[in-house]
C-alpha cells in the first residue's frame, strides 16, 4: 500500500494530538500499512510530535521556532528529516531518593512524584513490621495454599485433595476429647542417657535441646478423657521428639497406661507416628518391644478393647510390636506404614515397587489393616467402636 508522506504525517499528527504514546503510534502505523519501511516511521512520528509541541509554545517561541526549520519534507522523493531532538534531563533515582535532585527538578520545571526530604532511612529497627511466620500452609500433595486458621478449622486436612497433614498430640487431644477436657497421665517421666551415647551429638545434649525448645517430655503423651461421653485412654506419639522414636520412657508410659486401663476398666487407644526404635538407647529400646507386647496380652486377658490408629509415618519397632497388635488396626488416609522404608526395599530387591506401596489404601487391600478412617469422622467412629465392644 503506497501512501503519500503528507498523508502519513497527517495521520501521525492526529495520533499525537489524541494523546497516543509514541510506541503505540509506531505499532499502529506498521499494523495499518501506512508506512512500509520501519525506518521511516520514527522520523515521521518525531516530526508530527514536534508539530504538536509547536502549537503549545508561546508566540515568541513559535516565531523563533519558525526561523529554524527542523523538518524537511519532499513529496517527490523520500523524506530527508533532520531532527533537533531536545534531550530531557534524566532523573537520577538514587539522588532523588536522598533529596539531592529536588533543586535540579525545580529548575527544569519538572516535579517528581516522590520526594525524600531527609537523607537515609530513619525508621528504627523496633518499628519495622515483618510478616509473622506460620500464617500460610501449602499442601505437600496438591500444592494448595491456605491459611493456618482455615487448615486448623478443617482438622488439618486439605480441603482440595483430602491430604492429612501430620499433627502432634496437642491437636489430636483437642480434636478428640469432649470440650478439649482431658487429664494427662505420667508426665513426670523423662529420658536419660544411661549409655553416654554420642553420634553426631551427645544424646543427653540432644535431649536437653528438645526440652528447652518444646514442652514435650518424651515422644509419647498419655491422657484420659471422654469422647462423645465415652471414657477412653489415649496414648499419642509426637514425631517432633526425635522422630517419635521408641525408647525406655515410651515403653514405660505405654505399660502404665495399660495398668490404668485395667484398673479403671477403660478401652485403650494408641495413635502411632514414629520412625521406629531409638538407636541412642540401644538394647534398652529393643526391650520395649517385648515389654509392650506382654502388657497388651494382659489387657486382652482383662477383656478390654485396644485400638491401634496408624498415622503417617509408622515404621520400624512400632509396626513390629504394639502397632499391629490391636483388636482393630485402623489408619488415616494416605498414611505410610511398614517396617523398612520403600527406598530401602527397592534398593534391596532391585525392582520397582507397585504404585501406592505401603500406603494405608494398599495395606487395606492386602489385609494388613481393618479399615481407613477419615480424621473428620474419627471421633464418632471411635465412640461407636467403644459402644460395640462394650456390648
Amino acid at each position: 500500500m503506497q501512501v503519500g508522506y503528507t498523508q502519513l504525517l497527517n495521520t501521525t499528527l492526529t495520533m499525537c494530538i489524541l494523546g497516543t504514546g509514541r510506541g503505540i503510534a509506531i505499532k499502529l502505523l506498521l499494523s495499518t500499512g501506512l508506512c512500509e519501511r520501519r525506518t521511516l516511521v520514527r522520523p515521521v512520528l518525531c516530526a508530527a510530535m514536534d508539530c504538536c509541541n509547536f502549537g503549545t509554545k508561546t508566540s515568541q517561541e513559535n516565531e523563533n521556532h519558525s526561523l529554524k526549520p527542523q523538518v524537511k519534507l519532499s513529496l517527490s522523493s523520500p523524506p530527508q528529516m533532520h531532527l533537533i531532538m531536545k534531550k530531557e534531563p534524566e532523573v537520577d533515582i538514587e539522588n532523588n531518593l536522598t533529596g539531592e535532585e529536588e533543586k535540579q527538578l525545580e529548575e527544569t520545571g519538572r516535579r517528581s512524584w516522590f520526594k525524600r526530604r531527609k537523607k537515609g532511612i530513619l525508621t528504627s529497627t523496633a518499628d519495622k513490621k515483618e510478616t509473622p511466620e506460620g500464617l500460610w500452609n501449602k499442601c505437600p500433595q496438591c500444592n494448595f495454599i491456605t491459611t493456618t486458621t482455615d487448615l486448623k478449622e478443617n482438622l488439618f486436612v486439605c480441603s482440595k485433595c483430602n491430604y492429612h497433614h501430620r499433627i502432634g498430640s496437642d491437636e489430636y487431644y483437642e480434636m478428640l476429647f469432649d470440650n478439649q477436657d482431658f487429664t494427662e497421665l505420667f508426665d513426670n517421666i523423662r529420658s536419660k542417657d544411661f549409655l553416654n551415647f554420642t553420634d553426631l551429638k551427645n544424646y543427653q545434649k540432644r535431649l536437653d535441646d528438645i526440652h528447652s525448645k518444646t514442652d514435650l517430655k518424651d515422644s509419647m503423651r498419655v491422657a484420659v478423657g471422654k469422647i462423645n461421653g465415652e471414657e477412653l485412654v489415649i496414648a499419642c506419639m509426637d514425631f517432633e521428639f526425635i522422630g517419635g522414636s521408641l525408647g525406655s520412657v515410651m515403653g514405660e508410659k505405654f505399660s502404665r497406661a495399660v495398668d490404668y486401663c485395667m484398673q479403671h476398666k477403660l478401652p485403650y487407644l494408641v495413635i502411632s507416628k514414629s520412625g521406629g526404635a531409638r538407636m541412642m538407647e540401644s538394647a534398652f529400646s529393643l526391650m520395649q518391644l517385648a515389654k509392650t507386647s506382654g502388657k497388651l496380652s494382659q489387657l486382652s486377658d482383662a477383656k478390654l478393647p485396644y485400638f491401634s490408629l496408624l498415622t503417617d509415618p509408622t515404621f520400624g519397632g512400632i509396626s513390629a510390636s504394639f502397632g499391629m497388635l490391636g483388636d482393630l488396626n485402623i489408619a488415616e488416609p494416605g498414611a505410610l506404614i511398614g517396617f523398612a522404608g520403600p527406598r530401602v526395599i527397592k534398593e534391596t530387591i532391585k525392582k520397582d515397587l507397585p504404585e501406592g506401596f505401603q500406603r494405608s489404601e494398599f495395606l487395606v487391600e492386602h489385609g494388613f489393616l481393618d479399615f481407613i478412617v477419615d480424621r473428620k469422622t474419627l471421633k464418632d467412629k471411635l465412640a461407636q467402636l467403644i459402644v460395640l465392644f462394650r456390648n
